[in-house]
């Protein structure tokens, strides 16, 4: 059986949201930082402990705010699909304070907009460049409390350009969104890339 997971990646220009995805999807990091201008679609799947799961991830550029309803969500093309997701990843820089302030502001208006009734939606941060960390502007420490106990999310730290925690970061997600066979400690996990043939990452 086949379930397949959407997932928004959320975050400020520059972050390194997109290096993300495409070091996920591809095992690849490009210096040049084109900001990302329209919502961007990728489809890999995951196996794991030998079953398959379809993951849809949502590149969405940097919106102003999260859409209040699916009115304004559809008038947009830039945020289709963002309030029907089943989980959210929001990266920020950790060399930014910026970038984190925008990361606090889109997940209170997640929670606020969020369809009444549903069920909780899974929402992890993400404190890109730790490659960088000589320049971090906040605590590690000190966020890792903030979103863990107050905002009750899933922390996770990574590095993009070296490929360092992005594979943690999308088997945590799987884990976040209820997958039960994903949940086991000592897991076998491949995920292929579905825009590139013959690509393929173990951990």
């Amino acid at each position: 059986m086949v379930t397949t997971f959407k997932v928004a990646v959320l975050g400020a220009q520059g972050v390194g949201k997109s290096a993300i995805v495409r070091q996920f999807l591809y095992n690849e990091f490009s210096e040049a930082c084109a900001p990302t201008k329209t919502r961007h679609v990728y489809l890999p799947a995951v196996v794991m402990n030998g079953h398959v799961h379809d993951l849809q991830i949502m590149d969405f550029p940097p919106i102003t705010s999260f859409p209040v309803n699916t009115l304004q969500e559809w008038a947009d093309t830039c945020c289709r699909g963002l309030r029907s997701v089943h989980a959210y990843i929001l990266v920020y820089d950790i060399c930014c304070f910026d970038s984190f302030e925008y990361v606090k502001t889109i997940r209170q208006q997640i929670l606020e907009t969020r369809v009444i009734g549903t069920t909780e939606t899974p929402i992890i941060i993400v404190g890109n460049k730790r490659d960088l960390q000589r320049g971090r502007v906040i605590p590690r420490w000190n966020v890792s409390n903030l979103v863990k106990k107050t905002w009750k999310c899933g922390y996770i730290e990574c590095s993009a350009k070296y490929n360092w925690h992005i594979l943690l970061l999308f088997s945590e997600l799987l884990k976040s969104v209820g997958c039960a066979r994903c949940k086991h400690v000592h897991t076998t996990i491949r995920f292929q890339g579905a825009l590139r043939r013959n690509r393929c990452t173990i951990m």
